[in-house]
């Protein structure tokens, strides 16, 4: 019997297991997929926005500024990278000058600070240089900030199971059944656990799970956004996140540096039915490309090193889906963007919830939130290298040369929490196979590394989980 099971570990469920983990409880994670950050964690515009976009009044405008003010200090404490290198709302005319005057109001009413509205291209070059011609008014943001959004769920799941938290992974949750004391959560393979509070942070997939108990009040339908990642070397093209005026669909298509120092261009907003669909299009490339040009002059397009897609859970209310649906059961639903920017205040107001559901909320003495960060040998000073590689000689040997990830790093992720078991997991973790030719060269060697410190056979190693098996047995007597 677990006191938490959370439903879902991206960087939602992991922010509140990790505040769960804070009191005498026990807390179980429930993963559909192989590992943690599988979905819109994994693929999104990684920025902590500054709260002027939602809707005053709403959960998403109190969340967002919340989250935004604890953010910096949250990421810290995780070991995660973290730049407040502040946003530009770019406009191109009248029309958008209006719109921009709008949302810094928004942003008033919301509490975000450090708004300031930049009435005239000179007044926008000051403060970006890189801008594209056609730009002629902004809305600068400040408090605008970047991170690595896949980076810290691992480090929020892995500070939960640090502290006491049971993560299962492959856990399709398909039923849950109302027991004596909480619920029964069942997996489509058979496996169930038991708990008194549920808490569905499921992301695309939180209108199913709650319907499950019955919730059938909303519904949520995955919104395409696809992304153009560019090499390190168009990092610096511009050096704070450039927006330009949103639409219906959101935010649109933003220019930003990431925390890594690439260039990330992107998304687009298509509206789909399939829950799985994360694919990428070249209409959709080709539009954000286009977009991006008028926002941001000089962009390299031959640089880009990879594309990829992610699906953000718009719900049908228009605003975030959190609170107590019944006894022993809240709902973390349609966490859109701005989610990421939340994710620590959202953590914050489920603690909350269940205190005032008669929850009692012991805080533990032995709780450690800090985490080293998992990139921590890369930022060492040559004379400390130095130090650990006579130690340990694998840290001398590089395996990723892109990156120069070693093979000590490697072995280091595999044997922490969330401990990876693929190679797409590796590469979330030490950034073996992020470089220019995207793991063309380390791959073999990671799947080695695997399968020595996992024990498993070569040809048991696979891509992402499941079928995604990358070796294959030769048949006898046959090429």
């Amino acid at each position: 019997m677990f006191d938490i099971a959370v439903i879902g570990a991206g960087v939602i469920g992991g922010a509140v297991a990790r505040e769960m983990t804070k009191y005498n409880l026990r807390v179980v994670i429930l993963e559909r997929e192989s590992d943690v950050a599988m979905g819109a964690t994994k693929a999104n515009s990684a920025i902590v926005h500054a709260g002027f976009d939602a809707k005053p009044g709403t959960l998403k405008a109190r969340l967002n500024v919340r989250g935004s003010e604890l953010m910096e200090d949250y990421a810290y404490e995780l070991g995660v990278k973290y730049n407040r290198c502040g946003s530009l709302v770019v406009g191109f005319n009248e029309t958008d000058r209006q719109t921009l005057s709008e949302l810094m109001a928004r942003g008033e009413a919301n509490g975000a600070k450090e708004l300031y509205l930049l009435g005239t291209r000179e007044e926008v070059l000051a403060v970006e240089p890189g801008v594209a011609d056609g730009v002629c008014c902004a809305l600068f943001a400040k408090r605008g900030a970047i991170i690595c959004p896949y980076e810290l769920c691992m480090a929020e799941v892995g500070c939960a199971i640090d502290n006491g938290a049971i993560l299962k992974l492959n856990f399709d949750v398909c039923e849950i059944e109302k027991s004596s004391d909480g619920y029964i959560v069942s997996s489509a393979d058979g496996k169930c656990v038991e708990a008194r509070w549920v808490i569905n942070c499921a992301g695309v997939y939180s209108d199913k799970i709650a319907s499950l108990v019955g919730d059938v009040s909303f519904t949520v339908s995955p919104r395409r956004g696809e992304y153009v990642l560019l090499d390190k070397s168009e990092g610096g093209r511009v050096s704070h996140t450039v927006f330009r005026c949103p639409s219906p669909l959101g935010k649109g298509v933003l220019v930003t540096p990431t925390v890594d120092g690439n260039l990330l261009i992107g998304p687009n907003a298509e509206d789909i039915s399939d829950k799985s669909d994360n694919g990428t299009t070249a209409q959709g490339v080709a539009h954000i490309k286009r977009l991006a040009r008028e926002q941001v002059a000089g962009i390299d397009f031959s640089k880009t090193i990879t594309s990829f897609a992610g699906l953000r859970a718009t719900p049908s209310t228009g605003d975030f889906v959190i609170g107590v649906v019944c006894e022993g059961f809240i709902n973390c639903a349609g966490i859109e963007s701005p989610g990421l920017s939340s994710a620590p205040a959202i953590a914050e107001y489920v603690a909350e919830l269940l205190a005032g559901a008669g929850v009692t909320l012991t805080p533990r003495k032995d709780f450690s939130g800090r985490r080293r960060p998992m990139h921590y040998f890369r930022e060492l000073a040559d004379e400390e290298k130095n130090e650990i590689i006579k130690k340990f000689p694998e840290y001398a040997h590089i395996i990723c040369r892109c990156e120069m990830i070693s093979e000590g790093e490697i072995i280091e992720a595999i044997k922490t929490n969330p401990r990876p078991s693929d190679i797409d997991g590796i590469k979330r973790r030490t950034r073996s196979g992020m470089g220019r030719c995207q793991g063309g060269f380390c791959s073999p060697l990671v799947a080695q590394i695997l399968a020595r410190e996992l024990k498993l056979d070569l040809l048991e190693v696979t891509k992402r989980g499941g079928g995604s098996l990358i070796n294959l047995s030769r048949t006898k007597g046959k090429s």
